[in-house]
C-alpha cells in the first residue's frame, strides 16, 4: 500500500468509470471538535465529509442552527470539502433510546419528531449543498405487525420526499441489518410502494452487502447503480454487523470500487467507522491510501 498514489481527477479511468471521491463519517470522529475533524479530514487529503447531525457537531435541534450552518457552509467551502448529511446520530432526539423515535413508532407524535429531524436535515443539506440526505427505516416495534410497520414508513417518509423535491436534494435510504428495511429487495418494495417518487435514492452501505445481501458486494453495487446516492463503506464479515477498518474483515474491495467506479456514481463514499472514534484520526489517517490503492487499478492509477 502506498500512501503516496495519485489522486485522480473525474474521467481519469477512462470513459467507462468515474474516479471516486472519498470521505469519512463525522461520527467515527465525534471526540473532535467539528472544524478541527473538518480540518484533518482535509489535510489528511479526503474530497468530503459525511456529518452526522448530532449535538456533540451540528446539533439539529439548535436555536441557532441556520446561522452555524452558514458557518459550516463557508469552512467547507474553504477547505474545498463536499458533504452528505447523514441522520444516523444516536441519541440525538432521546437521550434514553438508541435511535429513537423512530418512522415506526406507534406513537403519531413519536413519529413526527423524526420526521422533523428528517426535515430539518433537507434543509441543512440545501444550505450545505449536499450530495444527499441519508436516512432509516428504524427497528420494527414489539407488537408491531409488517403490514403496519410498511405502511407508517411510507406516510411518514412522504413529506420528507416533498421537502427533499423543494430543495432538490435526494433522500437516500439506507438498508440497515435489523430495521424494518434491511435489504435491497426492501428498498424496492418502500419505491414501489411510494411511486417510485423522483427524489428517493439509495444509500448502499458495502459492508451491509457482505454482511446480509444474496449478491456479493460488487453485484450490489451494479444492481443498486439507476438508484445510488449515497455509499458507505467499511470491512465487514458474512453474518455479523460489526463495522471494521479495512484489512480485518472479509470484502475484496478491488471489485467493489471498480464496480463502483464503472457506474458513474457521483457522490462520496464515504468510511463509516463509529465505533473506532476513540482513535478517529488513527483510522481516518490509514483508511483513505488503503482506498486510493483499492481503487487504483480502477481509476487507471498506479498503486
Amino acid at each position: 500500500m502506498n500512501s503516496e498514489a495519485p489522486h485522480p481527477e473525474n474521467g481519469a479511468g477512462g470513459p467507462d468509470t468515474t474516479a471516486l471521491r472519498f470521505g469519512y463519517g463525522t461520527n467515527g470522529l465525534a471526540d473532535l471538535r467539528l472544524d478541527d475533524a473538518l480540518a484533518l479530514l482535509a489535510d489528511l487529503g479526503y474530497d468530503g465529509v459525511g456529518l452526522t447531525l448530532d449535538h456533540m457537531h451540528l446539533d439539529p435541534l439548535a436555536p441557532d442552527l441556520p446561522a452555524r450552518t452558514r458557518r459550516l457552509a463557508h469552512r467547507l467551502d474553504q477547505l474545498g470539502l463536499t458533504v452528505t448529511v447523514e441522520t444516523g446520530g444516536r441519541y440525538v432526539l432521546d437521550p434514553r433510546r438508541k435511535h429513537g423515535p423512530c418512522l415506526l413508532d406507534p406513537d403519531p407524535d413519536d413519529r413526527a419528531r423524526r420526521v422533523d429531524l428528517l426535515t430539518r436535515a433537507v434543509r441543512v443539506a440545501a444550505d450545505l449543498g449536499a450530495h444527499a440526505v441519508h436516512c432509516f427505516s428504524g427497528t420494527t416495534p414489539t407488537g408491531t405487525d409488517e403490514d403496519t410497520a410498511w405502511k407508517r414508513l411510507a406516510e411518514a417518509l412522504s413529506p420528507v420526499l416533498d421537502a427533499a423535491t423543494t430543495a432538490g436534494v435526494p433522500l437516500a435510504v439506507e438498508p440497515e441489518p435489523g430495521h424494518l428495511l434491511a435489504t435491497l429487495a426492501d428498498f424496492h418494495r418502500l419505491r414501489r410502494t411510494l411511486g417510485d417518487p423522483e427524489p428517493l435514492g439509495l444509500t448502499l452501505d458495502i459492508g451491509h452487502c457482505q454482511c446480509l445481501e444474496p449478491l456479493p458486494p460488487a453485484d450490489c453495487v451494479r444492481a443498486a447503480a439507476p438508484w445510488l446516492r449515497h455509499v458507505q463503506i467499511e470491512d465487514m464479515r458474512r453474518g455479523l454487523h460489526e463495522h471494521l477498518p479495512f484489512g480485518d474483515g472479509e470484502i475484496d474491495f478491488p471489485p467493489v470500487l471498480a464496480a463502483l467506479a464503472a457506474t458513474g456514481y457521483q457522490g462520496l463514499t464515504v468510511v463509516e467507522l463509529p465505533r473506532h472514534s476513540h482513535a478517529g484520526p488513527h483510522f481516518a489517517e490509514i483508511s483513505l491510501p488503503y482506498l486510493r490503492n483499492a481503487a487504483a487499478p480502477s481509476q487507471g492509477s498506479t498503486p
